[in-house]
């Protein structure tokens, strides 16, 4: 009878195992389509802009005092540039058509009429410097307009803008460059006459520019021409089938010589480039260059960060060096990338604690980048883990979970690696947490909350002595009622009460 006893209570036991696993296995597919889900939101959520280039700063203060031109005046100074007998007469009419065309106003009379376009296009092609420049000046204030019809009127001049990109003069390439990206965002048609003619093996040239300033205008019109709705398929394959990716990476490696406004914009580029593409886009090599780079980026702000000195252009690498790490560990095998990355260096978890503890104090609206980075790292890393537990870093991690769910998720990753990691989560201080979340209001919180719960409960059987001693059942009494949380309610119960 004891026997018999023992071994019902054995079938029992084993069959609630088995129940307990089916719903973890369940409940971690049901945390990857909410992870693959907010991929896509944060993949939807670019950052479309324009940037107006003025070289001094009488030039910006010129904005408020430039005069709205009227049609008149508008033919007036067209007519005086095209056919003027002073070269500097000229030039000054192009310079006062150019501010007029500051205003929204006068962009639409311009666009509106006839040949205006035309003349300009004609001015941007003569064989005068001075008024070459003029003219793509009045093209650039065109560009920057937030009218789309003005980027589409700009059209007849794209493929000039285009074709300058191979001259000699860094300051004339630079304003092609951004006028070009402020016309990419904002028109289709723009884009469509561009690609064909050659727009990637452009850029693709300018890219081994030495002038710091042409460089960053790459970066910028890259970064506007992959953000196009057509990129994935038309745009992004390409791109890789060019030197751009092995230019960029070679400029976001670090050095003495890596210019950090140049960093950023190509950090971008190669964000857009991992989390839009819709075939493999990094080599093994460039994976390592990548890695790389994210490396020292962590180190030199983390260190920045004990010294007091975190510069501007630093915080701005941060997130894109962190989303393109992000999205690299959605895309490719863990174990291809530990063997290219090193990824089982303590230093990494702890130069990324040192950043989030920056970001809680600086720069809140970092942290979630973060914390993201610290679940893709964790999913499917025993070894990185591990290096969570030995470098005690669940307890500050803990003190981030009332800003983010993720902190949850990050918890749930260690806990599925099996009974060894449970052990050394339970107790500690993640009880007295998980007493504290399974009260609260919110059911995704709640769901995540009872999720590492099931997981704790499954490998660490004292787990649920412990939640039963401290009344956690009561707690959860509360959510009993809640549709989507009733049947993981009752499912926790019954492994805590017969486990």
């Amino acid at each position: 009878m004891p026997i018999f006893s023992s071994f019902c209570m054995w079938s029992q036991r084993q069959s609630l195992l088995r129940r307990v696993a089916c719903g973890v296995e369940e409940l971690r597919c049901r945390r990857r389509e909410r992870e693959a889900a907010l991929r896509k939101a944060r993949r939807e959520r670019q950052l479309v802009s324009k940037r107006l280039l003025r070289e001094a700063p009488e030039e910006a203060a010129e904005e408020g005092a430039a005069a709205v031109l009227g049609e008149a005046e508008i033919q007036h100074f067209l007519r005086l540039a095209q056919r003027g007998t002073e070269e500097k007469k000229r030039e000054e009419a192009l310079v006062t058509l150019r501010q007029g065309l500051q205003h929204l106003e006068t962009q639409q009379t311009f666009i509106r009429l006839e040949g205006s376009m035309q003349t300009l296009v004609g001015l941007l092609t003569c064989n005068r410097a001075l008024l070459q420049l003029e003219a793509a000046r009045c093209l650039h204030e065109l560009s920057h307009s937030e009218q789309s019809m003005v980027a589409e009127a700009c059209l007849p001049a794209t493929s000039y803008l285009l074709t300058y990109l191979s001259g000699h003069s860094s300051n004339f390439i630079e304003l092609c460059l951004y006028t070009l990206g402020n016309l990419i965002v904002e028109s289709e048609a723009v884009r469509k006459q561009l690609l064909p003619q050659g727009i990637v093996p452009a850029l693709a040239s300018c890219i081994q520019s030495p002038h710091m300033a042409v460089l960053e205008a790459v970066g910028y019109a890259l970064s506007q021409l992959l953000q196009a709705k057509e990129a994935p398929e038309e745009i992004i394959p390409c791109i890789l089938n060019s030197t751009l990716p092995q230019h960029m990476l070679q400029l976001m490696q670090p050095g003495p010589k890596l210019n950090p406004g140049i960093a950023v914009e190509f950090a971008w580029c190669l964000h857009y480039i991992i989390c839009r593409s819709t075939m493999p886009c990094l080599s093994p090599m460039e994976l390592y260059l990548l890695w790389r780079c994210c490396c020292w980026t962590w180190l030199r702000l983390s260190r920045e960060q004990r010294m007091q000195d975190w510069s501007c252009l630093s915080l701005q690498l941060a997130c894109p060096v962190i989303r393109c790490l992000s999205n690299l560990l959605t895309e490719v095998a863990v174990e291809d990338v530990e063997g290219q990355m090193q990824l089982g260096d303590e230093r990494v978890v702890a130069a990324l604690f040192i950043l989030l503890e920056f970001f809680l104090q600086k720069q809140p609206s970092l942290l979630p980048e973060g914390l993201w980075l610290l679940n893709n790292l964790t999913a499917n890393s025993p070894t990185l883990c591990t290096s969570l537990l030995s470098l005690d870093l669940i307890e500050p991690l803990l003190q981030l979970s009332s800003l983010s769910n993720m902190v949850l998720t990050v918890l749930c990753n260690v806990a599925e690696k099996g009974p060894a990691y449970c052990r050394r989560l339970w107790p500690g201080p993640l009880l007295p947490c998980l007493l504290n979340t399974v009260t609260l209001s919110d059911t995704e919180v709640v769901g995540q909350s009872l999720e590492l719960l099931q997981l704790l409960f499954l490998y660490q059987p004292e787990a649920a002595q412990d939640f039963l001693q401290q009344s956690g059942l009561q707690a959860l009494e509360r959510h009993r009622e809640e549709v989507q949380l009733q049947d993981r309610v009752r499912a926790l119960q019954q492994t805590a009460l017969h486990g």
